[in-house]
């Protein structure tokens, strides 16, 4: 019957182990297809806790009657298994690591973010914009708020260096999801209505009931707060919540870079695995990359994609990018300052004409990433 004891405290301490180790980035964990494994642990972890648990407890009378050195090699046991089990469900699960913030907001005149931070903005079909800056998003992978009229949820991965909003709706009802891991260094969260799983990079369920599923992304621009408030100078702009002001410390130089870990540090040269590049997905089989370093060099960059006329710009900053649908195959533009012109019209960085009788110019979804996470999610990617 000891025996019994032995395999039960054993098997919940294995299976306590693999149920975190497949969706947190441990040493080879990531770089495996272990998604289907890591549910199949997540959806009937109270079957494997119970039945491991009757074999200790079939078991744990023989065991702590044993001779003395018996009895101690049970007490120890025991204690190994109350501690992996607290520390891989209370110290280690992600939506414990990262809490969400109380979120505040405040206008230009009040805000204490500094100017050169790095934000996620969007506005919304009322014209109501807010922006948030990716050192605090960065640490708590997702911001529930409503700007406008438009609920929304901005999302931020920093060991993809991705930022997403979509709309927070399922089937028209508003859903709570929290963080529950990552997948292939991708953040992933979950719907509490279905259980089901959420990819952060593509708002795709790839697990549960909803696999297959997909949020609605909302349009969003990555710029400097400087850019976003000449862009939408009424807008509101998230502000730090006190209560994480270590944590938010460790991701302040992450905007320029500067990570403070091989997960979240970035490579200078191109095409490295922490290279950044600036994405564009046209459709679900048209996907460009754009080295960082030859957009900084170009500032504007002419191309096509799938037979669509793109334009790729980087404002004066040298952080916020940009990017339009070319009205002509054979339009050029230039910056001057932030604006475009272009055989004497002119258009703001928001893609909105300056010039009389002249059109809009169609935005299209850009993102900085580190390249590993655009190939990955991208597979069918080309390369300028």
């Amino acid at each position: 019957m000891k025996k019994l004891f032995y395999l039960g405290a054993l098997g919940l301490v294995l299976f306590e182990i693999a149920k975190v180790y497949f969706i947190m980035p441990m040493p080879g964990s990531q770089a495996m297809d272990s998604l289907p494994i890591a549910y199949f642990f997540h959806q009937w972890r109270w079957v494997f806790r119970v039945v491991f648990g009757l074999l200790l407890l079939a078991g744990i009378v023989p065991a702590l009657r044993s001779p003395r050195w018996g009895r101690v090699a049970a007490v120890v046991m025991l204690a190994v298994v109350g501690g992996i089990t607290y520390l891989f469900n209370v110290e280690m699960t992600a939506d414990q690591m990262f809490l969400p913030p109380t979120l505040r907001l405040a206008d230009a005149q009040a805000n204490v973010v500094p100017a050169d931070k790095l934000v996620i903005g969007f506005t919304d079909a009322t014209g109501a914009a807010t922006a948030y800056p990716i050192q605090y998003i960065g640490y708590h992978h997702q911001v529930r708020d409503q700007v406008g009229t438009t609920p929304v949820m901005v999302t931020y991965c920093n060991v993809c260096r991705t930022g997403r909003v979509f709309s927070p709706l399922l089937e028209g009802k508003p859903e709570q999801f929290r963080l529950v891991g990552m997948d292939h260094f991708n953040a992933m969260f979950e719907d509490v209505g279905t259980g089901s799983w959420w990819r952060q990079v593509s708002g795709e369920a790839v697990a549960g009931p909803l696999r297959g599923a997909q949020l609605t992304e909302l349009p969003s621009r990555q710029t400097t707060l400087r850019e976003w408030l000449a862009l939408y100078p009424g807008s509101q702009i998230m502000q730090p919540d006190s209560a994480f002001a270590i944590d938010y410390a460790d991701m302040d130089s992450y905007d320029v870079g500067l990570g403070r870990g091989p997960l979240t540090g970035t490579d200078t040269l191109s095409w490295q695995e922490k290279s950044w590049i600036v994405g564009l997905q046209l459709n679900t089989r048209a996907a460009k990359a754009y080295d960082w370093n030859r957009l900084k060099s170009e500032r504007v960059i002419h191309d096509t994609v799938a037979g669509q006329p793109v334009l790729v710009v980087l404002a004066t900053d040298g952080q916020g990018f940009f990017a339009f649908q070319r009205p002509h195959p054979t339009a050029v533009f230039a910056l001057q300052g932030d604006t475009l012109v272009s055989a004497g019209q002119a258009w703001r960085l928001t893609g909105q004409a300056i010039t009389a009788t002249t059109d809009n110019l169609a935005q299209l979804p850009a993102y900085q990433e580190f390249w590993h996470s655009w190939r990955t999610f991208h597979p069918y990617t080309t390369r300028y």
